[in-house]
């Protein structure tokens, strides 16, 4: 579970800018770990899109919560001041 994401996010800026990447050495690392993904049957060109929906609509209802959550936080603290 992510505490701080504030943390992470610079964590990451830091490790962009570390590594120098090309398009193409990136590519050849993700083709590697789908091929590996492949040989041990994690995934398939059969079951790659199994569950996405279900994966979107859930995505979808986070999103909403997030949003119902910013809201209720801004009310309740108008509340206390009074």
């Amino acid at each position: 579970m992510i505490q701080n994401r504030y943390i992470l996010d610079e964590f990451y800026r830091k490790l962009d800018a570390q590594e120098n990447l090309s398009y193409e050495d990136a590519l050849a690392i993700y083709e590697m770990l789908h091929k590996e993904a492949v040989s041990l049957g994690a995934i398939s060109s059969e079951n790659i899109w199994d569950g996405f929906e279900v994966d979107l609509r859930i995505a979808r209802a986070m999103s909403g919560l997030k949003r119902g959550r910013k809201a209720n936080k801004k009310d309740s603290s108008k509340i206390r001041r009074r």
